[in-house]
């Protein structure tokens, strides 16, 4: 086979088996519902349970990055996904919230697949098209939205332990698919005489700060809101785990289908435009999501009126939709700047970020829970989420658009 052709094989092999993975990553978002009844959990509790396999699946994101240079993706995402295999199986048969915390941790491996496939697929592209490639690879974050529809009606006709069993036996036949449809190229290993601290000076490289913080947004929000939505919707409007679940999927899908859109938006306008309106969009939809359900009582000549404020479940759809497409493209768009700035070093780099991203998908839902838990307010997870955008528009702006605006005002004028 041809050199273009092992390239488009390792696209959609690593693209099938990414989306297995998010899909099982996400599995608590359905799942975690019957279950919190079963055990009697909190928000605080559930948030945590939804939240351990984020937990295990960032933390292990930068060795697997490394790992990834040294060995090569073929044989770092195989092992990595035979590993899952087992815990997915062996959840149906937990009782106590400690199991369900154990297990998620090792189910959370398969979530650290990103920082394996990046690399991986990016490297069998040439710079100019690696923005789309890796934006075609992320796009499996639509496995949170396959979960949405896959995941309720597994639990409706047979119980949600039935959830575990089928998505083992996927990641089994994804284990076998992958190795055989997957290549390996020498040439795309860093040199054996670089060491792991060589790697991780890049950690010393503020951009890389600057990049961690704009994935715990764009991403971390992601998993986040990927994690939470069902739960939201049932507890906010009421509705059947179902419908939940399909209007959830409004956010998760767009949110991962069109990071490929992004990626080429990013190879064509640049990262940092991309991911300046991607940060001013997310700040809008959060605003208007934040506003909790409010009942307003005027008092009039002709005695008190009461109006309602609040988004209804159609308005607050639609704004969850926009959001997920701002999220797609800042996705793509963050690493599009990883391999525009460290084009020698994407493995490790993108591992870092990766982890950051993945640590704010495990500490936000875990907030989101102990904010409704203190204020009764379902909507302060927006709130929340609202503040963190807010953080990285003054970073971007400080350290990119201000320099750039200054450096223009500055510059000399032509004499013609």
């Amino acid at each position: 086979m041809t050199k273009k052709g092992q390239a488009l094989s390792v696209l959609i092999a690593s693209t099938f088996a990414f989306t297995v993975c998010f899909m099982v990553w996400m599995m608590f978002a359905v799942i975690g519902i019957p279950i919190q009844k079963t055990l009697g959990l909190n928000a605080t509790e559930f948030g945590l349970m939804t939240a351990m396999p984020v937990l295990s699946g960032s933390l292990i994101r930068v060795p697997l990055g490394i790992w990834t240079d040294k060995y090569g993706g073929r044989i770092v995402m195989t092992a990595l996904l035979a590993a899952t295999v087992p815990a997915i199986w062996f959840m149906a048969y937990a009782t106590a919230l400690w199991h369900y915390l154990t297990i998620g941790l090792v189910i959370g491996l398969a979530g650290g697949s990103f920082s394996v496939g990046t690399p991986y697929v990016a490297r069998w592209f040439p710079k100019a098209k690696q923005g789309f490639a890796m934006g075609i690879f992320g796009a499996g974050n639509a496995g949170a939205a396959l979960n949405k529809f896959l995941a309720p009606a597994l639990v409706v006709g047979f119980g949600w332990t039935m959830v575990p069993h089928v998505y083992a036996a996927i990641m089994l036949g994804t284990v076998l698919l992958f190795w055989f449809f997957s290549y390996s190229d020498p040439s795309h290993l860093v040199p054996s005489h670089v060491k792991f601290r060589d790697q991780l000076k890049a950690l010393k490289d503020p951009k890389v700060l600057k990049y961690c913080q704009f994935y715990s947004i764009v991403f971390g929000g992601y998993v986040a809101l990927s994690l939470w939505m069902v739960h939201y919707y049932v507890g906010e409007y009421g509705l059947d785990i179902r419908i939940a679940a399909l209007l959830a999927a409004c956010f998760s899908l767009p949110g991962g289908v069109l990071r490929a859109v992004g990626g080429w938006m990013s190879d064509k306008y640049g990262a940092h435009d991309v991911t300046w309106w991607v940060l001013w969009v997310a700040w809008i939809c959060l605003f208007l999501l934040s506003y909790p359900q409010t009942d307003l009582t005027i008092n009039t000549i002709t005695g008190p009126q009461t109006f309602h404020i609040g988004l209804n479940v159609y308005m607050f759809t639609i704004l969850m939709f926009v959001l997920g497409i701002a999220f797609a493209f800042g996705k793509a768009s963050v690493f599009k700047y990883i391999s525009n700035d460290f084009p020698t070093n994407i493995g490790t780099v993108s591992g870092i970020v990766g982890l950051a991203g993945g640590m704010g998908g495990f500490l936000l839902p875990i907030m989101f829970g102990a904010l409704v838990d203190l204020t009764g307010i379902r909507s302060s997870a927006f709130m929340l989420m609202y503040a963190v955008v807010w953080v990285s528009l003054i970073w971007m702006y400080w350290t990119d658009v201000r320099g750039k605006n200054l450096l223009a005002e500055n510059s000399p004028a032509v004499v013609v």
